[in-house]
């Protein structure tokens, strides 16, 4: 019964990520707050230069 219960485990484990893989959520990728801080400093100057000309 074990080795029985164990191989079933097995199976339903990688059938459950199989079909996670497939599902993707709408949810949007993380990104830290020192990384958000660079992106807005990056969009940041260029239109500040672009003001200058």
């Amino acid at each position: 019964m074990n080795r029985k219960k164990k191989i079933n485990q097995t199976l339903k484990a990688k059938a459950k990520k199989a079909n996670a893989k497939l599902h993707h959520t709408g949810k949007p990728k993380y990104v830290s707050k020192a990384e958000r801080e660079r992106l807005a400093a990056d969009t940041d100057t260029p239109s500040e230069s672009a003001t200058l000309n």
